[in-house]
């Protein structure tokens, strides 16, 4: 494999423009729901009663299934109706050139996330919040502050503002940015409030 610059979210634009022009309800409906089915075919990937396999053979089955769905499959951008494609040695290039670790937070409210192998006896990150549920802004301090008080909890991930000054927060509206403005400035209250004020988000 030979090495080559990152790839731009630009080159990404581009390449993406130059794509294959795809119908949305195609590309959810057939393209993915066909593909993946052919692909279980292929690699005999049945995992019985078990929700997470925990044998060799079966998650090196599920991991090509995954690698070929890609490569074969593409990405699809339905703002402009058209799908990216890439080759296997840009995903490896890409898992060879993805970060290793990642700290988010600072000083003692920090966290790293990093790879774990199996009955590892390093704990696992636990991240805690209603994962972009809409909220109301009456509640949305208190939700978030009861999940950064609890010390198991060492990540937060955020709600999302329904309202705004009694307002939908609709998407493609001044009001979404208005609301995502005041997202942040209640999740930070929220930290401060649980004692946690440099909790990653």
């Amino acid at each position: 494999m030979t090495a080559r610059k990152p790839i731009t979210i630009f080159e990404v634009y581009d390449r993406f423009v130059k794509g294959e022009k795809v119908d949305e309800s195609d590309w959810d409906y057939m393209t993915i729901p066909m593909n993946a089915t052919a692909l279980k075919e292929k690699y005999k990937l049945d995992f019985g009663d078990k929700f997470i396999p925990e044998d060799r053979a079966t998650k090196d089955a599920l991991f090509n299934a995954g690698l070929e769905m890609l490569v074969t499959t593409g990405f699809y951008c339905p703002d402009l109706k058209r799908k990216l494609t890439i080759t296997e040695d840009e995903v490896w290039e890409g898992i060879e050139k993805a970060p290793k670790r990642l700290t988010l937070g600072t000083g003692r409210d920090s966290c790293d996330f990093a790879p774990r192998r199996g009955n590892e006896a390093r704990k696992p990150v636990i991240q805690g919040g209603p994962t972009g549920a809409p909220l109301s802004e009456q509640y949305f301090i208190p939700i978030m502050q009861s999940y950064a008080q609890e010390a198991v909890v060492d990540h937060l991930v955020n709600g999302v503002m329904a309202t705004i000054e009694g307002h939908d927060a609709k998407c493609g509206t001044p009001y979404e940015i208005r609301a995502t403005m005041a997202e942040l400035r209640a999740t930070r209250e929220a930290r401060v409030r649980a004692g946690r004020p440099n909790m990653g988000v």
